[in-house]
């Protein structure tokens, strides 16, 4: 029953942009299957009422569909696909982005004893697949109602939110919600690492001064940062030049070589063979087709 009413909200009130009333709220809904298309994942909790979708990163690739939810808790390079979406039937899903602040807040709130203990061995996966639990669903579906009551979304949303929220710091998905909301875990210095990378993916690193600025041992780094991300730090890297090297061809589609240098590429044939590898077609070919198909950017990757 929750999932039909979910479906009913979903549907009522998806935008072209995804946005909805409610901050950190985001609803897609999408009519045809997709190519496989690069993005980030952001940090969300991602449920899907209807359809389906694949996501790949690294070596890994997650499949979700109608009842199951996906936590991203690492803004992570990966590139994502719609399996099942038909005019007829469109896939439906529902996003929350993830607060480390209000994870965060729940745990200091909580008693002794009310979530589960964090293990203490490597940094969880930063995204997961499982079955959403009814309480869950029924939080989802509650907070989506607001949309449809403005008088009381402004009082009642952060509540749900929170609700959410617990749902799943307390559920099967947990180790890494909970990790989102603590400044000293694995996943937390994890999650520096990756920040930084982002902000400086042009300009070329040595692991041991990312590991420093981690806080972590190059040993326990390389472990923690494969563990979350599926990738060794220089893979991820790769993804992220790569990823922007395509968003500034589809508005620079005669510059590949100005573009390969921007994003920290200094041999051209380098970057076009790793280009080829990563997206299927050299970059002047890759860049011709995305003129002709240009969408509107998906707010996160990871969303159904």
């Amino acid at each position: 029953m929750c999932l039909e009413e979910l479906c009913t909200l979903l549907a009522r009130h998806a935008r072209p942009d995804w946005t909805t009333a409610v901050d950190g709220v985001l609803i897609s809904k999408v009519d045809r299957p997709d190519p496989p298309a690069p993005s980030m994942s952001g940090t969300v909790l991602a449920v899907i009422a209807q359809g389906a979708k694949r996501i790949a990163l690294g070596e890994r690739v997650y499949e979700y569909g109608a009842g199951q939810y996906l936590v991203a808790s690492v803004d992570l390079p990966v590139t994502g696909q719609f399996t099942q979406a038909a005019p007829d039937r469109p896939a439906l899903g529902f996003g929350l982005v993830l607060d480390p602040s209000a994870v965060a807040e729940l745990l200091l709130q909580a008693g002794p004893g009310d979530t589960p203990r964090t293990g203490s061995g490597a940094a969880p996966s930063g995204m997961a697949v499982s079955a959403a639990p009814p309480a869950l669903l029924d939080a989802v579906v509650r907070l989506l109602r607001l949309l449809d009551e403005p008088r009381d979304r402004a009082v009642l949303a952060p509540l749900v939110k929170r609700e959410i929220l617990w749902r799943l710091i307390t559920g099967e998905q947990g180790a890494a919600v909970r990790q989102l909301g603590l400044a000293d875990s694995g996943l937390s210095h994890v999650s520096r690492a990756v920040r930084w990378i982002r902000e400086h993916y042009a300009e070329p690193f040595r692991v041991e001064d990312v590991a420093r600025l981690s806080g972590m041992s190059v040993s326990a780094f390389y472990r923690h940062f494969q563990a979350v991300t599926a990738m060794s730090p220089i893979q991820f890297q790769k993804q992220i030049r790569l990823q922007e090297a395509r968003l500034l061809l589809a508005t620079h589609p005669g510059d590949v070589t100005g573009v390969g240098h921007r994003v920290g590429y200094d041999n051209p044939s380098q970057f076009s063979r790793e280009y080829r590898r990563q997206f299927g077609a050299p970059p002047s070919r890759d860049a011709a087709r995305l003129r002709t198909t240009v969408r509107a950017p998906v707010p996160f990757g990871a969303l159904p």
